[in-house]
């Protein structure tokens, strides 16, 4: 409606609700003659106005909710009081109080019905009126609701008693990827072909929050509904407040032509289970209704049709990242298939990274910039269930046997060319189990598999996130799966690199079933391993017992590194590379020092002690400090310092 059309229906309004307010009034003058005695002739029939172009708002409120005559008199009324001040006067003339009443109206109005007054009409029902004193029917003050109020004057506002439960959703943006885009149009087709009244709930599922939201508006701009969003823990779970919200957002979703789309993530629970309240508004509510979730919800008796909003596939990231970049992106050489591969980030974030690598610097390393900020966006959601591990070792500190070296080397491979070989070279395409990148370290604590994961992480500049079995880990029969399909989720996003250290403790062997326990222990293992098997990114697996590990979990594993216990001449590496540069040191001989038969992990505590008795007298670190070192070392295990190990040393 352009805005000379607007102007016109306006002003056809207001003298369309000006005439109905003379009539009333002509009738309330009537009576208050009559009642003071005088003869007062019956209003004349008022001159038939002309047609206007577009019936008034009054008209339409009337025949929207099904007024009677008498009731849309009563609106008039009301509206009048709010509107032309003599109505307060006119009032006082007629029942000697300065406010309309029903039994003014009653008195007052031709076709006056009883039935008007019933809770169930539309008065009452769709909260149009109020009424001051709930004590008296029929002499309790009136008044007009100040939404219905705004309504029959012209004016297109929000009802400010839904604030804080219902707010605006923005308008769908113009740049949705094609697999969202064709789920827009199903939907709205699933709605056009739907009676009013009588619509199914659509459930937009998935792990793409945001595109959720863009999806829900886009679907709404559509079918020409005015989208709004409202969180699911927000509902007030007291009947009476309930069915007042129920009530006002019917209204107002018939009034302002509207859909609510229900955020269902901020509710906890079972996966799939529903609150009662919520529920009840999904089964009881009768216009348009849209339910974002991550996870399916299911209803007890409304029809319910489900679409699932995954993220952009790997194709339709390169194209929205092509499209944000603009004119850098062809310059890039080969970045763009790196990002898409490695991080599987929806739209809004992809642009939140772009602008966050322009505004992080201009020239050479946009590559790099974006990559870094790619990583920033999806540290959030990973903060909070895990520990970022500091990447500081590299591979000149990692000293490992040769075969081990290459193997860790291979790891990395896999996970930088694994978009070529499996979308480019056709190998996701022939099956989709087994494209996840998995990798066991076993050996003893302190032969270096926490190290090698910290190593491979800043080779491949990701995040590495330690899972803290504690907090994963649960008696409760379920939480265990819950708590890590949370971990697996919020990976998904940036590709991070998952260490579970200790993996024994969580993917031990699948028992024989002897009770119930052991039927959802065995589930949560099955389930780890299909994660595993999906995870995009890289999931390392540190056990000291690899024999403890399910025999099943063993063969989906792609990479399994034994880490031995060191050597001689291993140690003699590890102590070469042991005290960084800046420690001064001297007469230190590694040949001697090797023979402390001792994991890398032990050695690092020996010259870190060692480093601290040397500071401690003002000299360089010496043989003599790191003997008294590894004394309180070997204290630890419970075992002596032979002289055998120690010999020739000072």
């Amino acid at each position: 409606m352009n805005n000379e059309v607007t102007s016109n229906w306006v002003e056809e309004n207001q003298r369309a609700l000006t005439r109905t307010l003379g009539e009333v009034q002509a009738l309330l003058r009537t009576f208050a003659a009559r009642r003071d005695g005088v003869d007062a002739a019956a209003p004349s029939e008022p001159m038939p106005p002309p047609e206007p172009a577009s019936p008034s708002a009054l008209d339409v409120l009337c025949r929207t909710f099904g007024l009677s005559p008498f009731e849309r008199a009563v609106l008039a009324l009301c509206g009048g009081m709010e509107l032309d001040a003599s109505f307060a006067g006119l009032c006082a003339a007629c029942h000697d109080a300065p406010h309309p009443t029903f039994s003014l109206a009653l008195a007052v109005f031709p076709d006056a019905h009883w039935s008007a007054l019933a809770p169930d009409a539309p008065l009452r029902h769709w909260r149009m009126i109020e009424l001051s004193d709930a004590t008296s029917l029929t002499r309790s003050p009136l008044h007009l609701d100040e939404r219905i109020l705004h309504y029959l004057t012209g004016l297109r506002s929000f009802d400010e008693q839904l604030s804080g439960f219902v707010h605006p959703l923005p308008a769908p943006k113009d740049d949705l990827v094609p697999s969202h885009r064709a789920i827009v149009e199903e939907a709205a087709r699933v709605w056009a072909k739907g009676e009013p009244g009588a619509l199914p709930v659509l459930q937009l599922c998935g792990d793409a929050s945001a595109a959720g939201r863009d999806v829900a508006a886009a679907i709404c701009a559509r079918l020409g509904l005015t989208p709004a969003i409202m969180a699911a823990h927000t509902l007030p779970q007291t009947p009476h407040e309930f069915d007042v919200l129920l009530r006002l957002w019917e209204r107002e979703a018939i009034l302002g032509g509207r859909a609510l789309a229900l955020d269902g993530d901020t509710l906890g629970g079972e996966p799939g289970a529903l609150p009662a309240y919520v529920d009840a508004l999904i089964e009881l509510l009768q216009t348009p209704l849209l339910v974002l979730s991550r996870r399916r919800r299911r209803t007890r008796h409304r029809a319910m049709v489900t679409f699932m909003i995954e993220k952009p596939e790997a194709g339709e990231q390169r194209a929205v990242w092509a499209d944000a970049l603009g004119a850098a992106a062809p310059s890039l050489n080969g970045h763009l298939d790196r990002l898409a591969a490695q991080f599987n980030l929806g739209t809004p974030s992809i642009r939140a990274a772009c602008a966050h690598a322009r505004a992080s610097g201009e020239g050479s390393g946009v590559g790099e910039r974006l990559w870094d900020a790619c990583r920033l966006q999806a540290r959030p959601h990973l903060d909070d269930l895990a520990r970022r591990i500091p990447l500081t070792a590299s591979w000149d500190d990692l000293v490992l046997p040769e075969r081990q070296l290459r193997t860790l080397r291979t790891i990395a491979l896999h996970v930088r060319h694994r978009m070529r070989v499996y979308e480019t070279w056709g190998f996701a395409g022939k099956s989709a189990r087994g494209l996840g990148i998995s990798a066991l370290f076993t050996g003893q604590s302190g032969t270096g598999k926490t190290m090698a994961a910290e190593v491979l992480a800043r080779e491949l500049r990701l995040d590495l996130y330690r899972i803290d079995l504690s907090s994963v880990v649960s008696k409760y029969i379920g939480e265990t799966e819950k708590n890590l399909r949370r971990v697996f989720d919020a990976a998904e996003e940036g590709g991070a690199i998952l260490l579970f250290d200790e993996a024994d403790a969580l993917f031990g062997k699948r028992s024989e079933i002897k009770d119930s326990h052991d039927r959802y222990a065995n589930i949560e293992v099955s389930y780890l391993l299909q994660r595993m098997e999906a995870y995009r990114g890289l999931a390392i697996l540190t056990t000291n017992l690899k024999d403890a590990l399910d025999d099943a979990f063993q063969r989906r594993i792609r990479f399994i590194v034994s880490f031995p216990f060191p050597d001689a001449a291993l140690r003699a590496r590890i102590w070469q590379r042991i005290f960084p540069e800046a420690t001064p040191t001297q007469g230190l001989d590694e040949a001697k020092l090797a023979r402390l038969t001792v994991t890398g992990g032990r050695i690092r505590n020996i010259a870190m002690n060692a480093a601290f008795f040397a500071a401690e007298t003002d000299e360089p670190v010496r043989m003599s400090h790191v003997r008294r070192a590894a004394v309180q070392e070997y204290a630890k295990l419970d075992k002596p310092l032979t002289d055998a190990e120690t010999r020739g040393w000072t």
